[in-house]
């Protein structure tokens, strides 16, 4: 294959990708909503729309590090870049493909606020299962510092003499 039909290949690949990401961005956003508004079966199917566009994005990986390795380079981003210098002189794809991975970041970002939502909730839930249970009085839910919650280092006499 000729840089040519390499960097139409590359082009095609960085189209597909950032066209996932920005559905992936799409549904990330979708399924907040569903985690504010506690819609269960809603979020199960946002959840499956997820898991396929992630499956769409790891082919489309796989086909791209197939692509440097078939060029001799190796299959991370060292390669990619090589490959991109070969390929794109004119460096035309390079800036697409930086956009791309800005793309990637925003839908981290987005997982992440999602994930911190989860886990909030999780939390919470603990704490209420742990209250009606009666085992959540030896352990109260504080903030640290720095926001995190406190751990108590608390020690206990085992025996004491006179």
């Amino acid at each position: 294959m000729d840089s040519s039909l390499c960097r139409e290949s590359l082009a095609a690949l960085i189209s597909q990708e950032t066209s996932a990401l920005d559905e992936l961005a799409g549904l990330l956003e979708h399924e907040h909503s569903l985690l504010v508004s506690n819609d269960v079966e809603a979020l199960d199917r946002a959840m499956q729309r997820r898991q396929d566009t992630m499956g769409r994005l790891l082919r489309i990986e796989e086909e791209r590090r197939n692509l440097c390795t078939m060029h001799g380079r190796s299959a991370d981003v060292a390669g990619l870049e090589a490959l991109l210098a070969w390929c794109d002189s004119a460096g035309t794809l390079k800036a697409r493909w930086a956009e791309c991975a800005q793309r990637a970041m925003r839908c981290r970002e987005l997982n992440d606020r999602n994930g911190a939502l989860v886990f909030a909730r999780m939390k919470r839930v603990e704490t209420l299962l742990a209250t009606l249970t009666g085992q959540g009085g030896e352990r109260p839910a504080t903030y640290g510092p720095k926001g995190a919650y406190a751990s108590t280092q608390t020690g206990r006499v085992l025996a004491a003499e006179a």
